[in-house]
């Protein structure tokens, strides 16, 4: 009974999997309307728009490159290796155990490491100063200091001995200020008048000869010159003369006359031998005539004890026991009557005999001049203007002037009360050096042809070699510097 009364409920119940009646045509359309399967309906495929072509090449993806350098210079390995092994003392994977335990290795940090905080392990550059508070962009800083670094020459020192390299004996040296008994030529011959001789140094083969004696019981030498390019010396005495010398043949080629008393200065300008002596003029000679006075100039009123043409030629520079400095023009030498009393500048500012004179080999109208004991000063002048560029207390007595010919640099020989050398650096006029070692005033000074030594003679009869210049090669490492400077400057790293 059971299971015919199931079947009976079983057949009146539709199936469960039977189909809902069908809809008509326009409720099916109107029903695809609002009802659209996501998965079936899309939309219709649309071309790609390409973009207009342009000529500008298409740039690169910068990225930072494939490997980094660190610079070791900008490291500090004892830092890399406290953070590379700071997890694994830890012991929990770089996580502090404690606020405390944190604390404690920050202190200890910045004792082991000066308080740098860095948590960098390998340095790539140099960190840049930091910025000052007024800046307006901290980049500034950075193309400041790359800008700078490329620009600025390396500085080379070089060692400058503070012992003569070589003395010799110069037995007889007369001790006066006025005289000038000591010149070095371009053949590298030295000259020095001891007494009433000359002698010849040849500092190639270091062969010594006698040029000349004078004759008389009271005849002296008083003054010598190189010829610029030559084997001929001028030769000044006491007893009013002026002689020319053919050195290599040992014998006296001229005598010329003229002055009242003795000749203490001389100087060559090519053919032209200027004489400055004690009766307080300056006599040209023109040694290729028979008639040589070609010319006298009338500028001081005591003895003239320094004379120096100018490189150029143009301009003659004449020092006196006066305290005065003259500048003559060349023009003066073929005025109408040979006479001159004018001279185009004349200067005023010492206060003792102007006996050190030097014009500069690579700067034109830039003439040094130095004082005597009462004056003690190196002044710097243009000839052009007669303007004083520049005045230096020496504190001692100036003998002497050199210009090096290869550096901006200066050498002075002093007397009284400090009897040393100095090396001067121009326009500072820093002492680069001061050398010391005669027991009395340093009366002469003269350069070697190459430009690295200077010899000195002092009243205490020694002649030294000091071999202080550069002789050029400090100058070709300045200009390589130079040069390499500019080239780093067009250069990004």
């Amino acid at each position: 009974l059971l299971s015919r009364r199931c079947e009976r409920e079983s057949a009146a119940r539709p199936p469960a999997c039977a189909e809902p009646p069908a809809r008509s045509h326009m409720s099916s359309a109107s029903s695809s309307s609002f009802f659209i399967d996501p998965v079936v309906a899309h939309s219709p495929r649309q071309k790609k728009r390409q973009a207009p072509r342009s000529d500008t090449p298409p740039t690169e993806s910068r990225g930072l490159g494939d490997r980094f350098v660190p610079q070791r210079s900008a490291m500090d390995l004892d830092v890399s290796n406290f953070e590379l092994t700071r997890g694994s003392r830890d012991g929990h994977g770089g996580v502090n155990a404690s606020p405390a335990k944190e604390e404690y290795k920050k202190v200890l940090a910045a004792k082991l490491f000066g308080g740098s905080a860095t948590n960098k392990v390998l340095s790539f550059n140099a960190k840049p100063p930091p910025p000052r508070e007024d800046h307006q962009s901290s980049l500034r800083v950075l193309f400041t200091r790359n800008r700078d670094a490329g620009l600025l020459p390396k500085k080379y020192s070089r060692h400058i001995p503070q012992a003569p390299e070589r003395i010799l004996d110069a037995p007889e040296l007369l001790d006066d200020y006025y005289l000038n008994l000591l010149d070095w030529n371009e053949r590298n011959v030295l000259a020095v008048a001891l007494g009433d001789s000359i002698y010849l140094w040849n500092a190639s083969d270091g062969s010594i000869q006698q040029l000349m004696q004078t004759s008389g019981d009271n005849s002296h030498v008083t003054s010598l010159s190189w010829v610029q390019d030559g084997p001929y010396m001028a030769v000044g005495t006491s007893d009013h003369k002026v002689q020319i010398w053919d050195v290599e043949k040992l014998k006296q080629v001229r005598s010329m006359s003229g002055h009242r008393a003795r000749v203490s200065s001389l100087s060559w300008n090519g053919p032209l031998l200027s004489s400055g002596g004690r009766d307080s003029v300056v006599m040209h000679h023109d040694v290729r005539v028979a008639e040589h006075k070609v010319g006298t100039l009338r500028g001081h009123a005591q003895e003239v004890c320094g004379l120096k043409w100018s490189p150029s030629g143009t301009q003659l520079a004449s020092g006196g026991n006066d305290n005065i400095l003259n500048l003559w023009d060349d023009r003066y030498t073929s005025s109408a009557n040979g006479v001159c009393d004018q001279p185009l500048l004349r200067l005023e500012q010492h206060r003792a005999a102007v006996k050190a004179l030097a014009w500069c080999p690579w700067q034109r109208h830039l003439l040094a001049s130095g004082g005597g004991t009462a004056d003690r000063m190196i002044r710097f002048w243009n000839s052009s203007t007669g303007a004083c560029l520049n005045a230096v207390d020496t504190h001692s007595q100036v003998c002497a002037l050199q210009w090096a010919k290869h550096d901006r640099e200066l050498v002075s020989s002093h007397g009284y009360s400090h009897n040393q050398l100095i090396l001067w650096k121009y326009p500072s006029m820093v002492k680069v050096a001061e050398l010391t070692g005669h027991t009395s005033r340093v009366l002469h000074m003269a350069q070697s042809p190459d430009g690295t030594t200077v010899v000195t003679a002092a009243a205490d009869e020694t002649l030294r070699f000091w071999k202080i210049l550069s002789g050029g090669e400090a100058s070709k490492k300045e200009r390589a510097a130079a040069k390499e400077s500019i080239l780093n400057s067009m250069t990004i790293r």
